[in-house]
């Protein structure tokens, strides 16, 4: 006789998507990273973003890059008692790591737009000097190399930079993750306000 308070086994199918939701609430999911993974990724994606509204969260998927993530739905109004609390938190983001994450969007757009290489691989060296010619004037070139070290070691913690070890962490390649955060208008609103701070400093300099 069937013990009728025995739980039903988990099917195969209910262990992969398990599998999948907990890799995802815990960050990133890479073609390249997760390759045994990502065939159950797209072939389950109906059943995630199901499973995902409830908790008021999105599936982000681009086959073509490799990647996908989770991301809060659309903002409602967050006073109401009925909305589903954040689970992803807003980042505010500084100057210099705005900046940073705009040149390294404009690098892979360059580098696609040319038929480069599919991986963009920059030297820490390389990074700085991107940066630096947009960088607030210091008397202390120290404190700018330390302002944009920090902006590149959080690009690290987003997941927008990957040190490659081989490398001892002075190379860096840009994720391709970074395209679906800095989109076109989001460039174009930072490239208007970094031009009026450009002006602003040439005629502190005049």
């Amino acid at each position: 006789m069937t013990d009728l308070l025995s739980p039903t086994p988990a099917s195969d199918a209910d262990n992969a998507l398990s599998g999948l939701l907990v890799q995802l609430l815990k960050g990133v999911v890479y073609e390249e990273q997760h390759a045994r993974l990502w065939p159950d990724l797209l072939k389950f994606q109906a059943a995630i973003r199901d499973h995902c509204r409830v908790i008021g969260l999105e599936l982000y998927i681009d086959e073509a890059e490799g990647y996908a993530f989770l991301r809060q739905q659309a903002d409602e109004d967050e006073e109401d008692e009925r909305t589903i609390p954040r689970l992803i938190p807003r980042r505010s983001l500084s100057f210099p790591v705005s900046l940073l994450l705009v040149l390294l969007r404009k690098r892979l757009a360059e580098e696609d737009a040319s038929g480069g290489e599919t991986r963009v691989v920059l030297s820490r060296e390389q990074v700085i000097d991107l940066m630096v010619l947009f960088m607030p004037e210091q008397k202390n070139e120290a404190r700018i190399n330390d302002q944009i070290n920090t902006a590149i070691n959080r690009a690290v913690d987003y997941g927008f930079l990957r040190k490659l070890k081989e490398d001892g962490g002075d190379m860096l390649e840009i994720r391709r993750i970074l395209k679906a955060f800095v989109d076109a208008q989001w460039l174009d609103d930072f490239q208007e306000h970094l031009d009026s701070y450009r002006e602003h400093l040439e005629e502190q300099k005049q």
